[in-house]
């Protein structure tokens, strides 16, 4: 059994190689590592196939064929998947050698159904994770816990 390129862990035969022979994917995840596997796989078809339709518009064959052929595909890291409905994101990270270079390719990809099958829609490259705020409390400004202090005579003390 030949493992998987996905890096799922399963077999290629029972992870990602039904959906390369048209099988339909159960989820924004599993169509991501099934087309991280067709890029490695230099699958071009399954890759124009599985873009939703806006996508297919600026999808530049040639293109992809020289990434495809010339990158050497070292795993796919996936930091998260959502689903919600017929609309999904998976954040991943792929890393390759291309041209004698390391490179990570780091996105959050979106997906959604379209004709009943999960289609890739755009990404974000690089995202950044939401930023934490607080209020900053301010020493008169009333104490947060409630007693009516300020808050330099009570929790800021």
């Amino acid at each position: 059994m030949t493992s998987c390129p996905c890096g799922s862990g399963r077999g290629y035969d029972e992870c990602c190689g039904p959906l390369l022979a048209g099988g339909a994917a159960a989820s924004p995840e599993a169509l991501m590592r099934s087309r991280y596997t067709a890029f490695t796989r230099a699958d071009l078809d399954y890759l124009e196939n599985t873009l939703a339709p806006e996508a297919k518009e600026d999808y530049d064959r040639g293109e992809t064929e020289t990434w495809v052929k010339e990158a050497k595909w070292d795993g796919l890291e996936v930091r998260g998947a959502t689903m919600d409905g017929d609309q999904g994101t998976v954040e991943f990270v792929a890393r390759y050698k291309f041209r004698g270079k390391v490179l990570a390719h780091h996105e959050l990809g979106s997906f959604r159904r379209h004709e009943g099958r999960w289609v890739y829609v755009d990404g974000v490259m690089n995202p950044r994770p939401a930023q934490r705020t607080a209020d900053k409390v301010g020493r008169n400004d009333p104490c947060p816990c409630g007693s009516g202090k300020k808050y330099k005579k009570c929790c800021g003390a």
